[in-house]
């Protein structure tokens, strides 16, 4: 069995299009999930140590048990836990990623954004 891992948003729009698009581009059959509301913005500004801990022990977890080949971290349109515009919500992606990296060096970690359409555009 192979796994990758997911910091998604809480957000139930998101949920099956995301994992889908994962499992074909990890080539995997599981996705762990860790959700929170917008937790591209939690990852990105760190101001909340208790919630990115967290996330991080989770995604701990999931590397070490599920070896987990792959993480991706999200960000949407119309997020309610982070309403900034698409260009600071990528921003954000794209710091919690280097965010990531820095924490599990060799992990292929890569950011996703899902459009006003819930199609997966990777980052």
């Amino acid at each position: 069995m192979k796994y990758c891992t997911v910091i998604n948003c809480m957000d139930g729009r998101t949920q099956s299009v995301v994992n889908e698009y994962l499992k074909e581009r990890f080539k995997v059959e599981f996705v762990d999930t860790i959700t929170e509301p917008g937790p591209n913005r939690i990852l990105a500004e760190r101001s909340q140590p208790v919630l990115v801990e967290s996330i991080m022990s989770r995604l701990e977890i999931s590397l070490r048990e599920h070896q987990s080949v792959g993480v991706a971290v999200v960000g949407h349109h119309d997020c309610a836990g982070n309403p900034a515009a698409e260009d600071e919500q990528i921003r954000h992606i794209k710091h919690a990623v280097r965010f990531i990296r820095t924490r599990h060096e060799g992990v292929n970690v890569i950011g996703l954004w899902v459009n006003e359409r819930w199609e997966v555009e990777e980052v």
